[in-house]
């Protein structure tokens, strides 16, 4: 079962956060916070790889490390004609180990995310933000005034995505205040006040650019999304 990311009363306060941004625009909020974005597995299948190739590679390298009484455990009897045939088997022996240590290692989550490149870890926050977006807002008010605000915790990133109309009226560059506050806080363990105070610049800029009109109803929920 995935952690909280938000205490209860982190989540009270940005529920609020947003119920107060939405009284002065037209515009919905809707916010999703997730523990991560992916499992990065395929990352941990490709180190577990690389590693195993590396085996055989040292052993070109250093060919007389294979040599009998050069650590490979000889001294059973063979010769080394006699023992090529063990020495292919051990040398296996050796890939499947590492292969197999390799990913027992990157089963811990912290390691395996330290050694995902930057760029992978922000295509897959990317991606989810977007899917969330496709089921949350894309299509949902009918202006086409949506905004999703997507924190991924443990990549220590957060998207901004907004529906067409919002898009139009909003240069993305304007977002940018929004995801360095985010950011900032939940880098200093308070996720909480970050979504605050993004869902709060949001507000300022949907106010300013989709102000509040008399015809305006509240077409999506308010509360914090946790997955």
């Amino acid at each position: 079962m995935a952690r909280l990311v938000l205490t209860p009363a982190e989540r009270a306060a940005v529920t609020e956060a947003v119920t107060r941004a939405e009284r002065a625009t037209d515009g919905e909020i809707v916010t999703v916070v997730s523990e991560r974005s992916d499992a990065y597995h395929d990352v941990a299948l490709h180190y577990a790889l690389l590693a195993t190739l590396a085996v055989p590679a040292a052993a070109a390298l250093w060919p007389a490390s294979l040599a009998p009484g050069n650590g490979w455990g000889w001294g059973w009897g063979w010769g080394w004609g006699e023992s090529r045939a063990t020495a292919l088997a051990l040398l296996l022996v050796a890939q499947a180990a590492t292969f197999l240590l390799t990913r027992l290692l990157l089963a811990w989550m912290p390691l395996r995310l330290a050694l995902t490149p930057r760029a992978t870890r922000r295509r897959r926050v990317r991606r989810r933000a977007l899917l969330y977006f496709r089921l949350a807002a894309e299509r949902r008010t009918a202006g086409r005034e949506a905004v999703l605000l997507y924190l991924s915790a443990d990549e220590h990133a957060a998207e901004i995505v907004a529906d067409r109309a919002v898009h139009a009226a909003v240069p993305p560059e304007r977002w940018g205040a929004a995801m360095a506050a985010l950011v900032d806080s939940v880098r200093a363990g308070q996720a909480g006040a970050g979504m605050v105070a993004a869902v709060g610049v949001i507000g300022a800029i949907l106010a300013e650019q989709l102000p509040k009109s008399a015809s305006d109803v509240n077409e999506l929920p308010d509360r914090v999304i946790e997955l």
